[in-house]
């Protein structure tokens, strides 16, 4: 499969891919747990359906030691006992932050309230950043069909 469209390649799309890939690199050093930013990632993705992102973001968690069942189980998040109460809530605020569209509210205040309980106001600020930018980046994945599956971890940092 072939992208519509190559980023690195095109002179406009680089000019402002080199600001989302800056961008990227600074949301690793937010407050935010690794593993927390990695399970969001596979989670928003997985919404979304951006193969590219989910063989980014599976293959970073691996590398940074998160489990396979904890990653195979992150679609199911609700159910599974694997994750902590933390996570559940940082994943409950990246679906809805997510889902803006089912919804129509985006972020509940429960949700949020419950989020807040684990995460500080930078905590939270990071997450909302994460949530956003990882929409943004799959929506330009998702529209020019990049592929998955070559990812190669540590990439583009």
């Amino acid at each position: 499969m072939n992208a519509r469209l190559n980023y690195f390649a095109n002179p406009a799309a680089g000019k402002a891919l080199k600001h989302f890939m800056a961008f990227g690199r600074e949301m690793k050093a937010l407050p935010l747990p690794d593993a927390t930013q990695e399970l969001v990632a596979l989670r928003v993705s997985q919404i979304n359906g951006c193969a590219a992102c989910l063989d980014m973001h599976t293959k970073e968690a691996v590398a940074a030691g998160e489990s396979a069942v904890r990653m195979n189980l992150v679609v199911a998040w609700r159910e599974a006992t694997v994750f902590t109460d933390a996570e559940r809530a940082a994943l409950a605020v990246a679906e809805q932050g997510t889902r803006t569209a089912d919804a129509g509210t985006g972020v509940d205040d429960d949700t949020w309230a419950y989020a807040a309980k684990f995460y500080d106001e930078d905590q939270l600020t990071a997450l909302v950043m994460l949530v956003s930018f990882l929409n943004a980046v799959n929506r330009l994945n998702i529209i020019t069909q990049q592929p998955a599956g070559d990812y190669q971890p540590g990439q583009f940092h």
